[in-house]
């Protein structure tokens, strides 16, 4: 099927981010604590979500989700990442590789859906704040949990179908620090341009979608906010969209990098680099940004840690 000189290949082995024995011992270290703080931020902003009755709103329930999926995308792609710091070959099956992609592509498109999301919560919450309890009621949220989650699976399946199809022959050594799709495909044996264009299509579509509903809630965000007369209220309304923005701007900086700019353009190390930064340096930035700018998130953890402390 392969031809006379050609093995079929059963296993992948991660070349990672670095050879240097000393630099991978700083990395391991360093990545390490980022791990960490990602799922104890996470796991926090969860349990303080669901502790905290004050916090029992939409937008929070949001953000809840979209800690457990910064929690899943992280531990996708850390752990392989930590692992090849410590030994000299990291070996990892075919159907673990195929699985591996599948779960990143599925927690990183969710994350998409989510905050877009997020961003027309804010859009109601501020433009049709009369209307909100009837658009953000609980059988709307429950549907846009579905569509988002939903979403992400969808997206992943066309990666994983695409990828399926595809046959690895000869040299199984990827140059990257997890399974993604675009260094998977270039050991395919195979030569199949809609493994090409499919995902990019269905991913720029996502990207699409979902960067249009932010651009529209927070253009009429602007507008709404800007018609408020006093200083104080416009601060009050522009503190709330700031960890949204900042989020957003990060993570779709940061997307549009890898899956939209021509591959031309930049190189495989850059393609790494910024693939620690939106799979594993977001994960551990995005509980920081929302508990550190928002108030009602710091009220509710002091009232959380005030309350233990009286029953200790």
């Amino acid at each position: 099927m392969f031809g006379i000189n050609c093995t079929a290949v059963t296993e992948f082995i991660i070349l990672g981010l670095t050879d240097d024995p000393t630099l991978c011992v700083i990395l391991f270290v360093i990545f390490l604590g980022v791990y960490a703080v990602t799922l104890g931020g996470n796991f926090s902003i969860i349990i303080l979500i669901r502790s905290s009755s004050q916090l029992h709103t939409p937008m929070y329930l949001f953000l809840s989700h979209l800690a457990f999926v910064d929690i899943g995308y992280s531990s996708s792609v850390t752990p392989l990442m930590l692992t090849n710091f410590l030994v000299d070959k990291t070996s990892i099956p075919l159907e673990g590789c195929v699985a591996q992609m599948c779960s990143t592509a599925t927690f990183g498109t969710t994350e998409c859906f989510l905050l877009a999301v997020m961003a027309y919560d804010r859009y109601v919450a501020i433009c049709n704040p009369l209307l909100y309890s009837a658009n953000m009621s609980t059988r709307g949220c429950t549907l846009l949990l579905i569509v988002s989650h939903v979403g992400g699976c969808v997206n992943a399946w066309i990666f994983t179908g695409c990828l399926l199809n595809q046959s690895f022959c000869g040299t199984n050594k990827m140059n990257h620090f997890y399974c993604d799709y675009s260094p998977l495909l270039k050991l395919s044996y195979s030569q199949d341009d809609l493994a090409e264009i499919l995902p990019t299509a269905s991913v720029g579509s996502v990207i699409m979608i979902t960067v249009l509903i932010i651009i529209v809630s927070y253009v009429y965000i602007l507008f709404s906010v800007l018609k408020i007369s006093s200083t104080e209220g416009r601060s009050k309304a522009f503190s709330t969209c700031t960890s949204d923005l900042t989020a957003v701007t990060l993570f779709y900086g940061t997307i549009i990098f890898i899956y939209v700019l021509p591959k031309s353009s930049y190189s495989t190390d850059e393609n790494k680099v910024v693939s620690v930064f939106y799979s594993v340096i977001i994960p551990m930035l995005n509980p920081l940004i929302y508990s550190l700018r928002n108030n009602e998130v710091k009220g509710a953890l002091r009232k959380l840690m005030s309350t233990k402390h009286l029953f200790s």
